[in-house]
């Protein structure tokens, strides 16, 4: 299966969100959407990276942009994330990988030399029509939601 590239369309889903929700990617067309896949709640990096997310939130809403964070970790656990580092992004989890395979980020890694699978911390960038804009793989979470909104405001300029 190739991984969607800066063109593409963006592959739906429909999987359970937080707070008991149901979040599918259509719902969204006419809206610019960040899908930020991290590998795993409560984790350091994946708490910076969405705490940095949250803090940009209202410039993204400024945008009419939509943001949403993916791992394989259980809507129950994502609640529990979401409270207690007061989050407001949506959470969306996909334990059954199968949106993470759709999006090449379910990878094998290695850690210490041992390999197992897990999330590549990778962004996408889903234009109003649904079409993949911009992609950041390997992410480093220092400086990125600050990357990702100037790629956002960019590219509502060019609108």
């Amino acid at each position: 299966m190739t991984e969607p590239a800066k063109g593409s369309e963006a592959p739906d889903f429909t999987l359970p969100g937080d707070g008991g929700s149901e979040i599918r990617l259509s719902d969204f067309r006419g809206k610019m959407v960040v899908l930020f896949f991290y590998p795993k709640n409560d984790t350091s990096g994946c708490t910076a990276e969405a705490i940095d997310f949250t803090a940009f939130k209202p410039e993204f809403d400024v945008l009419d942009t939509v943001l949403l964070g993916m791992s394989p970790d259980s809507p129950k656990s994502h609640d529990k994330f979401k409270n207690k580092h007061a989050l407001t992004v949506n959470l969306v989890s996909d334990q059954e990988k199968e949106t993470l395979q759709a999006y090449g980020v379910w990878v094998e890694k290695s850690m210490y030399g041992r390999k197992y699978m897990g999330v590549e911390r990778s962004t996408f960038l889903i234009d109003e029509t649904g079409r993949i804009a911009e992609v950041w793989r390997k992410v480093k979470v220092p400086g990125h939601a600050q990357a990702v909104l100037d790629a956002t405001k960019a590219l509502k300029k060019n609108d």
